[in-house]
């Protein structure tokens, strides 16, 4: 952690695994609980914008209304909501790219080892329990005097006791009823709640039994974190511990590498094969290669491809989690014949998705090779909060090359130039300059010819790759700078993938 921003990491088998940066004013609003204004209703969404005093509106589908006793398939937005109304909302996604904060009415507070839903009922215990300790759970939780609203037993809830998840509770009622009389109070558009920061987020969520060691290198949040365990969970505050080696800890656990990694297209495999991983507007396309991974000598075809597939499945999903990419994810394995190779990769995939918290669907890979899959996105990953669309290529990744630029120049001067007899000195960019000087002047040469007359070619690094400036026959003058019709070259305003495909440097 520094002064700017706070970033923890989850290692498994030695590697890092999951990775969350926050950065001071610019920290997550999910979980945010708001009294908000309804800006407008759109019908034909079936949805509302709901005004929370961020920059954007916030966005509220029907099914996100609380209304009691109105079944969903009934509800139209219109009747449920209109321009004015006052209601609490709770963030489940942060804004992206154009999009606001997505909102829900069904509001839930986290604690330790339990969520407490408002507007919910019954009782759920998370599935990646054991049989015997979800019967266990739900049976203290069928005792506690729940009263009103609905209960959800989290993961971390393993061991705990019936005082443990009582006292839990106790806390979150009293949460809401806090909540409730601030709400009556405050005028909309109000901040109700603010989520715990990421340390103390990461720590109440993912901190169980199986978590070996929690390691802090600054002392004052390692205070925070010690003490919130001791509050909360005081078996497990001896597993936390000050990092004061002379190392940094995320050097020393190569965890700074695999961030850094975050902003690269291409991710290596341990055999010689490599993914690639690009983003687009709709969809994040994964592809398989296998490199320098030839097989060893008598090795199949077959056996050499299955073998990078599998190997290609396990970071898949690594790369999935460490970059926190979600929506719509498109991975194309390198072609197999045998079914049952097909069947091994796609169970190698399913094994690795198990170990992720994120809610994902996967469908089966195609005849093509190709597996359809999505994964729950909430916030930006490190990719997106560590770097910025690039200035020059507009997020596109590449741009026009000086030979294209150069004969932009070239048919605007034969346009703007036609009919004219007196010398023109011309000013472009210098790499442009060097192409139509190339050929030992013969492009030139070839270019006067065509407008009829002598052309004099200054280089001038302030003038875009793109553009050209006219003077007079006798150098003086300068008239302005034009640009050059170079087909469809990105703009810089150009919006397109602007959020997903981003440059760490200019292109």
């Amino acid at each position: 952690m520094d002064r700017a921003e706070t970033r923890v990491a989850i290692l498994e088998d030695g590697r890092a695994a999951e990775c969350y940066i926050e950065r001071r004013g610019q920290r997550s609003v999910v979980g945010h609980v708001w009294k908000g204004r309804v800006e407008n209703v759109l019908a034909g969404m079936e949805a509302a914008f709901i005004e929370i005093g961020l920059e954007k509106n916030g966005f509220l589908h029907v099914d996100e209304v609380v209304a009691l006793g109105v079944p969903k398939r009934k509800r139209q937005i219109a009747d449920l909501l209109k321009r004015g109304d006052e209601v609490l909302v709770q963030a489940t996604k942060d804004p992206m790219g154009t999009k606001g904060v997505r909102l829900t009415m069904q509001l839930s507070l986290a604690g330790r080892f339990v969520v407490y839903v408002p507007y919910g009922d019954g009782v759920g215990v998370s599935k990646r329990l054991p049989d015997d300790e979800r019967t266990r759970l739900r049976a203290i939780c069928g005792a506690l005097p729940l009263e009103s609203g609905g209960l959800i037993v989290r993961t971390a809830a393993a061991g705990a006791s019936a005082r443990e998840i009582a006292r839990d509770l106790a806390y979150l009622k009293k949460l809401w009823e806090t909540l409730q009389e601030r709400g009556k109070l405050a005028t909309a558009p109000t901040l109700l709640y603010s989520e715990a920061d990421i340390s103390l987020r990461v720590i109440r969520d993912l901190l169980n039994s199986d978590v070996k060691e929690v390691l802090v290198d600054d002392r004052a949040q390692f205070e925070r974190v010690t003490g919130f365990l001791r509050r909360t969970s005081p078996e497990m505050a001896d597993r936390v511990r000050h990092w004061d080696g002379d190392t940094p800890l995320f050097e020393q656990y190569g965890v700074e590498r695999a961030i850094r990694n975050t902003v690269e297209r291409r991710v290596p495999l341990p055999s010689g094969g490599y993914l690639v991983i690009d983003d687009t507007e709709a969809m994040t396309v994964i592809d398989v290669n296998s490199g320098r991974n030839v097989g060893k000598g008598g090795s199949r075809l077959e056996d050499t491809i299955t073998k990078t597939n599998l190997e290609a499945a396990t970071e898949v999903v690594r790369q999935l989690r460490l970059r926190d990419i979600g929506g719509i994810i498109i991975i194309d394995f390198i072609d197999m014949d045998d079914e049952r190779n097909r069947k091994a990769v796609k169970a190698a995939l399913d094994t690795a998705l198990a170990g992720d918290r994120t809610r994902t669907y996967v469908v089966d890979i195609s005849p093509l090779g190709l597996v359809e899959m999505t994964r729950q996105n909430i916030s930006d990953g490190p990719r997106e909060i560590m770097s910025e669309v690039c200035p020059t290529c507009a997020g596109v990744g590449i741009i026009l090359s000086d030979e294209t630029h150069a004969i932009a120049v070239e048919r605007e001067l034969r346009q703007s130039l036609a009919g004219r007899s007196e010398a023109a000195t011309v000013v472009v960019h210098p790499r442009v300059a060097d192409v139509i000087l190339s050929e030992d002047g013969a492009r030139l040469a070839a270019l006067e010819a065509d407008i009829g007359c002598p052309i004099r070619v200054e280089r001038d690094g302030n003038v875009a790759p793109g553009s050209v400036r006219v003077k007079g026959g006798s150098g003086s003058g300068a008239a302005a700078e034009r640009p050059a019709a170079a087909g469809s070259a990105p703009s810089p305003t150009r919006s397109s993938a602007s959020r997903r495909r981003v440059s760490s440097r200019s292109s």
